[in-house]
């Protein structure tokens, strides 16, 4: 059986230091998530991705690369591609057309984002994304906005699936967010904890509908850090019944679930107490979670991923923590599959040129 890592880190700067190599090399930790900061141009990030492969050859490279203002590589060729919001509004404009024509016309166009998206960040050495988003856009929520595709669930299931096509073009795996929906909160979880006070049959017939609907064509799904009262005092990513009961059996999905940033406010907050980084990974683990993100604690040394990684594998040897079965091999399964092309060899394909004159 493949050794479960549960751990995805990031880094400080533009390439590896001793520290950095000795944490990816770690055997709970099983991936890396790049930041702008990791960013100064195409052949830099190619021998950044090449040298994380150098010191483990399965660790997952992944990256918020959503389009819109989640994009974090904008320059040096790579295509600036629109928030989500465009293609929703797309789908509204019929123009002089027969009706359905903009919904036509959309869905062409995500495929193409997700397949410009997707090639692009291979071509470099990155392996996976966190897109798409599957918020509603309620028009409350100041984090979620224009990320968002539509405000009707429908909308949101049929352009996300033609972005994830995209992505499977360019042999990406998808990871849906933020279930069960972050889009009708204010609060943003960085700095917060939003509380949703509808009731399940709300959640679940709107804002949570994509991930049923689409429950066998995703790869992964994160998590809100938002607390649903009706269903659960704990936020969802720290819920066995969000996870579990919901996720998993209700609504039929089995790929890895992976959980938003650790280090965010709205993330160690369990039962109304703080809770520290390794009591917040562990309680993800225990919830349901698969894999786990711990961003932006790399800065200034880095001391707390090495606490985190003691914790877990403390709690490993004394049996606090027991690697579900299937984890590991849902990780596995987030890596392409298939060879990607060269950037100059993907500039001059046929499909990469095509894809180009339908992003918005």
């Amino acid at each position: 059986m493949t050794h479960h890592a549960p751990l995805i880190i990031d880094l400080e700067a533009h390439s590896l230091t001793a520290l950095d190599r000795q944490r990816l090399a770690h055997p709970l930790t099983g991936g890396v998530i790049l930041f702008g900061r990791n960013w100064v141009n195409r052949s830099q990030l190619s021998q950044l991705c090449t040298a994380i492969k150098a010191v483990r050859r399965d660790l997952l490279i992944g990256v918020d690369h959503e389009g819109g203002r989640v994009q974090r590589f904008r320059n040096d060729g790579f295509t600036h591609l629109p928030p989500m919001r465009r293609l929703g509004e797309m789908w509204l404009d019929d123009g002089p057309n027969p009706v359905g024509t903009g919904a036509l016309k959309a869905c062409r166009a995500a495929t193409s984002v997700g397949f410009i998206l997707a090639s692009e960040l291979r071509a470099c050495g990155v392996d996976f994304s966190f897109t798409p988003v599957l918020d509603l856009d309620h028009g409350g929520s100041t984090v979620i906005g224009d990320r968002a595709f539509a405000q009707d669930h429908r909308v949101v299931t049929l352009l996300a699936k033609s972005l994830m096509h995209g992505l499977l073009q360019a042999g990406m795996a998808n990871c849906a967010k933020h279930f069960p929906g972050h889009g009708f909160v204010k609060a943003d979880s960085h700095l917060d904890m939003p509380v949703d006070r509808r009731r399940l049959k709300a959640i679940l017939a709107a804002d949570a509908a994509p991930y049923g609907h689409l429950n066998t064509s995703l790869s992964a799904v994160m998590p809100a850090h938002v607390i649903y009262p009706q269903v659960d005092s704990r936020p969802a990513g720290f819920s066995k019944t969000w996870l579990q009961t919901i996720l998993r059996e209700q609504l039929g999905f089995a790929g890895a679930i992976i959980s938003d940033d650790l280090s965010m406010a709205g993330a160690r907050q369990i039962d109304g107490k703080p809770a520290s980084y390794t009591q917040a990974c562990l309680t993800a683990l225990e919830a349901g979670c698969d894999l786990l993100l711990l961003c932006n604690q790399s800065l200034k040394g880095g001391a707390q991923i090495d606490v985190v990684l003691d914790g877990l594998s403390e709690a490993q040897l004394k049996g606090w923590w027991v690697p579900e079965v299937g984890s590991a091999q849902r990780r596995a399964q987030l890596m392409p599959t298939s060879p990607a092309l060269r950037w100059d060899e993907l500039m001059v394909s046929a499909a990469y040129q095509q894809a180009l004159e339908y992003v918005p």
